[in-house]
């Protein structure tokens, strides 16, 4: 369960153009991820600022990090994703669950 902290840290890290271009590059890579060069290459962003922009993403527990001999890939941290989305639509539709829920099986998420 994500507390409300973590979930405003989360939006606010999501809250950056090139955050968020970042992000939705890693959603499309999938589970390999990419190496942060050619994240920095993909963006045409630079290496150091791009490195502030990952550290962020990656406290936010959106990104996570792994080395392989002398590169760091990155990819999606689904977990911290799931729990974002999942905190944020919580109580969602309550009032009317046909807005989210699945209208035939009633069923929600």
């Amino acid at each position: 369960m994500m507390e409300i902290k973590d979930a405003i840290d989360a939006l606010s890290a999501l809250a950056q153009e090139t955050r968020l271009e970042l992000y939705r590059l890693l959603v499309r890579t999938g589970p390999n991820g990419l190496p942060a060069g050619e994240i920095a290459s993909r963006l045409e962003a630079n290496p150091s600022t791009l490195s502030r922009h990952l550290a962020q993403l990656e406290q936010a527990a959106l990104v996570r990090s792994w080395r392989v001999q002398r590169q760091v890939f990155y990819a999606i941290d689904w977990q911290g994703t799931e729990a974002l989305l999942a905190f944020l639509t919580e109580d969602c539709c309550k009032a009317d669950p046909g807005v989210w829920c699945d209208k035939q099986s009633g069923s929600c998420g």
